[in-house]
């Protein structure tokens, strides 16, 4: 079998969801080597920061990205096939055989910039079902600007859906993390429109404000600096500011954490469940994350997270009940997220009920979480993900042959 050049194009080194994602489809394509030569061009995220992971895998990336930016500037690379990891409105067509990877949309829509850019490519993958089925869903009427014709728009590129897999590490301890109660939730977001981090915390502190119970928010603002660290802090300070004779607690736990180091926060006995309020979800991975360590999932039962939540047609989580409505106006990104698209809003109500009925049914939730673990790690291991992912770049016949 001839081998094909595939230059991936992607956040490798960032320390962000698409960095993940970026690195996991290095992975697969890695698990493959005989079928191809890899390259890799990285580009940034955002203000997200490095991997600073030293292992083997570092090792080859750091040898591929040398080699591709030593062919780059030569004018020598001329791949068969492009693997683009980043939002669609960057995408282009710059080899024979392009394909698109996107952690797809939270809302529900995607932009009309999205199905066109997609549209150029030759296939487009994305990593839940939700967003396939928000890409597929979009059909947007547009003016044509020469005859001023209404054009209906749609997605007419093939469109495949390769969840993550089941990753596993040692614990790590946290320096400075010391819970004062034996019952913590935990919640994982950056603190941003999308991800209702402040309701979160502030509905929590009003339904268990005279009880002894604590929440570990892991977040940030922008940021891994010392600056974001310091706006986080003022900001939670104002908004327990509000409840000073509460009883229970907030800790707080800025910016980038090892692989091991959230591990050890799934898996710390004090801490009894995750829970997500988020406006919607791509994937979810830090949720993904807590139900492969059998930790159970407080969450709206909305967006990507449903593709290992949900178990044929039952949820495996506590469901907090929600209502679709439009983005906040400071959530919008001409281009991206739009401004006529909806997102899950949790209803208050429903979210404290259920994060009280998480610890008075505690053991229940717990064996519910230990089962959806067990299923995970049957159907989301690495090797069926990698095989799907590199199936789907570089699709094989009978014989055994790249079919381009």
């Amino acid at each position: 079998m001839t081998k094909k050049k595939i230059l991936v194009i992607g956040p490798v080194l960032s320390m962000s969801g698409y960095g993940f994602q970026a690195r996991f489809a290095l992975e697969a394509l890695k698990s493959q080597e005989e079928k191809y030569d890899i390259y890799v061009q990285p580009i940034g995220w955002g203000k997200t920061g490095w991997l600073w992971r030293d292992n083997e895998f570092r090792d080859w990336m750091d040898d591929r990205i040398t080699e591709t930016q030593v062919l780059i500037q030569k004018r020598e690379l001329f791949p068969d096939i492009s693997l683009q990891i980043t939002i669609p409105n960057e995408w282009k067509r710059i080899a024979p055989v392009n394909i698109g990877y996107t952690a797809g949309i939270e809302t529900t829509k995607v932009s009309p910039v999205w199905i066109q850019k997609a549209n150029e490519m030759d296939k487009v993958i994305v990593v839940s079902n939700h967003s396939k089925q928000v890409f597929e869903n979009t059909k947007p009427k547009l003016t044509h600007p020469q005859t001023g014709e209404e054009v209906k728009l749609e997605l007419t590129t093939p469109i495949e859906v390769v969840n993550y897999p089941v990753r596993y590490f040692e614990p790590e301890d946290i320096p400075g993390l010391n819970l004062d109660y034996n019952f913590n939730f935990l919640a994982v977001a950056q603190w941003s429109p999308r991800k209702n981090i402040e309701n979160t915390i502030r509905w929590f502190v009003e339904e268990f404000v005279d009880q002894k119970v604590g929440m570990v928010v892991k977040t940030s603002i922008a940021t891994n600096s010392i600056t974001d660290r310091n706006y986080t802090e003022k900001r939670l300070g104002a908004l327990l500011s509000e409840y000073p004779d509460r009883k229970c607690k907030v800790y707080l736990l800025h910016g980038d954490m090892s692989d091991e180091q959230m591990t050890s926060l799934y898996q710390n006995d004090k801490i009894k469940a995750l829970v997500n309020i988020g406006h919607g979800e791509g994937y979810g991975l830090p949720i993904f994350e807590a139900a492969y360590n059998a930790l159970p999932v407080v969450s709206v039962g909305w967006s990507g997270q449903l593709d290992f939540l949900t178990q044929k047609g039952k949820n495996m989580f506590a469901e907090v009940n929600y209502t679709l409505q439009p983005v906040q106006p400071q959530a919008v990104w001409p281009g991206v997220i739009e401004k006529d698209s909806m997102w899950a809003y949790a209803d208050q109500g429903s979210y404290k009920m259920t994060l009280r009925k998480m610890k008075k049914e505690y053991a229940k939730n717990k064996r519910r979480a230990e089962k959806l673990k067990t299923i995970i790690e049957k159907e989301f291991t690495s090797e069926k993900m990698y095989e799907q992912f590199a199936n789907h770049v570089l699709p094989t016949g009978a014989d055994n042959e790249v079919i381009l």
